[in-house]
């Protein structure tokens, strides 16, 4: 039996990215089979199918850190043929292939149960990327931000950052968008955002150790100078979660933050989190946590990926490219 696949080949030290027929026989061989319906594009995916060794050791390879599908065979007590089921991070897609194909083979600790609340398309318009803002989201809850607050959200055109800012806003925060868009102001207002500032009027170069205090909370997927510069515009015992390094990941800064207004540095790491805390977040997601998210998506086919990875790249995505798989 063959199925399709996007696969990226190293050829004279350059990577391209190709529908492939492949056979079920190369997959790896775990305890469940899922066919997949659908994937959603995730900037670790356009990092790996651009040959990020950081992201991806070995090629050829099959990026995709999003699934949800319906278990074909499985040797697990717990899934049987014909669930519905859900698969984001952990290895999948890094270096076990991914989910930009029409199967994938994983053990069964990497998979959820279909929430009844969701079909397999809501779901994956959530994925990784809106997991990842819940992430961060119940950890700013759990260290002390409560409704109102004034939160900011960078990347907020990205999968993340305008999931972040639709959740927020959802939940009663005031969102402030932070863009590199000028154009995208009323697409941002459009899914919540009280406030749209410009990336360019937000940096600052300034070496004073501490700025004037603007926000209670912020959710930061850009790392870098502009993580530096959060951090010395938050009040008093308020908290930044961290998720990302499209800027970089090195930041240079002092403890003052930390020492003189308490802030709290939090990290988010959707990759690994454990199964029962990744379940509860999935049912809040479901349920009270929902939101309303077709602003955000726009829906392709595998045929379109390599154009859409290029666009990531590029910096050029607006909220998130789900990939209808079969």
């Amino acid at each position: 039996m063959t199925y399709k696949s996007l696969r990226v080949e190293e050829i004279d030290g350059k990577f391209t990215q190709n529908i492939k027929e492949l056979s079920l026989k190369e997959l790896d061989i775990e305890d469940v089979l899922v066919h997949v319906k659908y994937s959603a594009l995730n900037y670790k995916d356009a990092l790996s199918a651009s040959g990020n060794r950081g992201v991806t050791r070995d090629f050829p390879h099959t990026p995709g850190i999003d699934a949800s599908g319906i278990v074909k065979r499985s040797s697990s007590n717990k899934f049987r043929v014909g669930d519905k089921v859900i698969v984001t991070s952990f290895d999948l897609g890094m270096n076990t292939n991914g989910a930009f194909s029409q199967y994938i083979s994983v053990p069964e600790s990497w998979i959820i149960p279909l929430p009844k609340t969701l079909t397999l398309k809501e779901a994956i318009c959530i994925g990784t990327a809106g997991l990842t803002s819940a992430i961060a989201t119940f950890k700013l809850i759990a260290n002390g931000q409560k409704t109102g607050n004034n939160m900011l959200v960078t990347g907020s055109t990205g999968a993340v950052g305008s999931f972040s800012v639709k959740l927020l806003s959802h939940l009663g925060f005031r969102v402030t968008a932070l863009t590199s868009k000028i154009d995208k102001k009323e697409f941002l207002t459009s899914i919540g955002a009280d406030e749209v500032i410009l990336k360019d009027n937000f940096e600052t170069h300034a070496k004073r150790p501490l700025l004037k205090p603007k926000y209670d909370g912020a959710i930061d997927v850009i790392g870098g100078k502009l993580l530096e510069n959060i951090l010395k515009q938050i009040n008093s015992e308020g908290s930044v979660a961290t998720c990302g390094l499209v800027e970089s990941p090195q930041i240079n800064t002092s403890v003052f933050p930390f020492i003189l207004r308490g802030v709290n540095l939090l990290g988010v790491d959707s990759a690994k989190i454990n199964l029962k805390f990744r379940n509860t977040l999935w049912n809040m997601l479901s349920n009270e946590w929902r939101v309303e998210t077709s602003q955000m998506i726009h829906e392709h086919n595998l045929e379109d990926l390599p154009s859409l990875i290029d666009e990531m790249l590029a910096g050029k995505n607006i909220g998130k490219a789900i990939i209808k798989i079969d």
